[in-house]
C-alpha cells in the first residue's frame, strides 16, 4: 500500500525528468536558432553599410554605425560591436575604451562564437559571435559583436522553475491519488491477510457477504482461502477418525490377550468359590480360598486398570510417573508369553517425577512400538524396552530380533507424506504423538544387533537439570 504509490510517484519523476530534458533541449535549440537568425540580421545590416566607410578609412562613420547598433532595443541587445583586420588588429569599436584602434585582439577573435555555430554558450548571459565582413567580394576584416543573453537565460530558469513546481506537484497528486487508489484496491487483500495472520486455531473461512464479487481476482483469492479452511478442516477431521481407528487397532490387538488373561483365572475362581460353598465351616480351606481369590482379582483389576490407563479419552491430563511402565509391562507381557517371546525390559527413569510429559501419549507411543516389535520379532523372538535420560530428553528404544522396520512402513513413522490406513499397528499415530511432544525419531541397532526404534522426548528445563 505504501511501496506501490511510491513506485508509481518515483516513475513519475524520473518520465518528469525526461519530459523536462526535452523540454529544456527543445527550448535551448528554439532559442539559440532565434539568436542566430537575430544575429545574422545584424551582421547583414552592419555589413552592408559599413563596407564604403571602411574604404574610405572614415573611422568616425563606422564609429557611429557601431554605436548606434549598440543602443538598439529588442529582444536581443548588442553590447558592443568591434571591427578587426585580417591581421587582428582593432578598426573601430563601439567601446574604444575597452578596445583602442590598432589594438591587437587576435585572442579576442579566437574566443568568439562564430555566427554560424551549431550550439551557443549563453551561461554568462552574454555572447560574443563573430563573422568575417565583404565588400565588393574583398574581405575587410571579421566583425565581433557581443549581445546581452540575460533575457533567453531568464526565460530558462524560469522554464526550469515551472517545470520542477510542476513536476513536484504532479508526483505529490500522483502519490496521494495512487495511495487512495491502492488503498481502495487492496482493502480486501488486506482483510485476507488478517484473517491470515490468526492464530492456527482461530482460522475461520471469510463470510460470502464478505467476498467482493465485483473484483474477479480478488473473489477468487477469497474462494480459494475459504477452500482451503475447508480443506485444513477436513484433513484434522480425518487425521483424527485415523488416529482414533489406529488407537483402537493397538487395542483390539490387546483384547485377545486381555480376554485370556482374565478368562484363565476366572476360572479357577468360579471353582474356588464353589470350594467355599462346599467346605464353608472349615477355616483353614475359607482362608487359602479368599487368599486364593484376592490374588486372581486383584491381577484382573490391574489388567484392566492398566488397559483403560493407555487407552482413556484425554490421556494428556495425567503426568507420566514410573508405575506407568510398570502397567506397559503388564500388558505386553502375555502378549509376549503367547509368542514365546524373551522380553527385556530396562527402565531407568530420572529421580524427582513426576516429570512434565503427558503419560498417555507416552504409554500410546511406547505400547504401539512393542505391539510392532513383537509382531515383528515372531514366534521365539527377541523384543525389549531401554528408557534411559540423555542430555535433556528421555530416550525411548525398542528393540526386536526381527529383520528391522520395512521400507514401505517407514514413511508411516518417519515422513508426513499420505499413507493409507492399514500397515504398521499405529506408526502414524507414533509419528504423530512424538511431534506433538517436541520429539525426534531415529532408526538403527541396539548394542546386541537387534532392530531398534529410538524415540528421544525432551524433558523441561528443570527436568533435564535433575537427569
Amino acid at each position: 500500500m505504501v511501496k506501490g504509490p511510491l513506485l508509481a510517484a518515483g516513475l513519475l519523476v524520473l518520465v518528469g525528468l525526461l519530459a523536462s530534458l526535452l523540454v529544456l533541449k527543445a527550448l535551448v535549440a528554439t532559442q539559440e536558432r532565434h539568436l542566430r537568425e537575430l544575429a545574422l540580421l545584424e551582421f547583414a545590416g552592419v555589413e552592408a553599410t559599413v563596407g564604403p566607410f571602411v574604404v574610405r578609412d572614415d573611422i568616425w562613420e563606422m564609429f557611429d554605425l557601431l554605436d548606434r547598433v549598440t543602443h538598439r532595443d529588442g529582444s536581443l541587445r548588442p553590447l558592443s560591436a568591434t571591427l578587426v583586420d585580417p591581421l587582428g588588429r582593432v578598426i573601430v569599436s563601439s567601446s574604444p575604451d575597452l578596445h583602442p584602434l590598432g589594438a591587437q585582439r587576435a585572442a579576442m577573435i579566437a574566443a568568439a562564437t562564430p555566427v554560424t555555430a551549431e550550439d551557443y554558450d549563453l551561461a554568462d548571459g552574454t555572447v560574443a559571435l563573430s563573422q568575417v565582413l565583404e565588400f565588393q567580394g574583398r574581405p575587410l576584416g571579421k566583425l565581433v559583436i557581443e549581445f546581452d543573453t540575460t533575457g533567453f537565460v531568464a526565460e530558462r530558469e524560469r522554464t526550469v522553475a515551472i517545470l520542477v513546481i510542476g513536476n513536484a506537484l504532479a508526483t505529490l497528486i500522483a502519490a496521494l491519488v495512487g495511495f487512495a487508489l491502492l488503498r481502495r484496491v487492496l482493502r480486501p487483500v488486506t482483510r485476507l491477510t488478517d484473517a491470515m495472520g490468526q492464530s492456527a486455531d482461530a482460522l475461520q473461512p471469510i463470510p460470502e457477504a464478505a467476498v467482493p464479487r465485483r473484483n474477479p481476482e480478488i473473489a477468487q483469492l477469497y474462494d480459494t482461502y475459504n477452500r482451503l479452511i475447508h480443506a485444513v478442516e477436513e484433513r484434522d477431521a480425518t487425521a483424527k477418525r485415523l488416529a482414533e481407528r489406529e488407537r483402537f487397532v493397538s487395542l483390539g490387538r490387546l483384547a485377545g490377550t486381555l480376554a485370556h488373561e482374565v478368562n484363565n483365572p476366572l476360572g479357577g475362581l468360579l471353582n474356588t468359590v464353589d470350594t467355599l460353598r462346599t467346605y464353608p465351616e472349615r477355616a483353614d480351606v475359607v482362608r487359602s480360598s479368599a487368599d486364593l481369590l484376592d490374588r486372581g482379582l486383584r491381577h484382573m483389576r490391574d489388567m484392566v486398570r492398566a488397559t483403560l490407563d493407555t487407552h482413556r479419552a484425554a490421556p494428556e491430563a495425567t503426568a507420566l510417573t514410573p508405575p506407568d511402565f510398570e502397567d506397559l509391562n503388564l500388558l505386553i507381557r502375555p502378549e509376549a508369553e503367547r509368542r514365546g517371546q524373551d522380553l527385556s525390559w530396562d527402565v531407568a527413569l530420572p529421580e524427582g517425577g513426576p516429570y512434565r510429559l503427558p503419560a498417555g501419549p507416552v504409554r500410546q507411543i511406547v505400547l504401539n512400538l512393542l505391539l510392532n516389535a513383537s509382531s515383528a520379532a515372531g514366534y521365539g523372538g527377541k523384543i525389549g524396552l531401554r528408557l534411559a535420560p540423555e542430555a535433556g530428553s528421555i530416550v525411548v528404544a525398542v528393540q526386536d530380533s526381527g529383520p528391522g522396520l520395512p521400507e514401505h512402513l517407514r514413511p508411516r513413522l518417519l515422513s508426513d507424506a499420505s499413507v493409507e490406513p492399514g500397515g504398521g499397528v499405529g506408526l502414524r499415530l507414533v509419528r504423530e504423538l512424538v511431534q506433538g511432544l517436541g520429539g525426534r525419531i531415529a532408526l538403527g541397532r541396539s548394542p546386541e544387533g537387534l532392530s531398534e526404534i529410538r524415540v528421544h522426548l525432551p524433558l523441561a528445563p528443570d527436568e533435564a537439570r535433575v537427569a
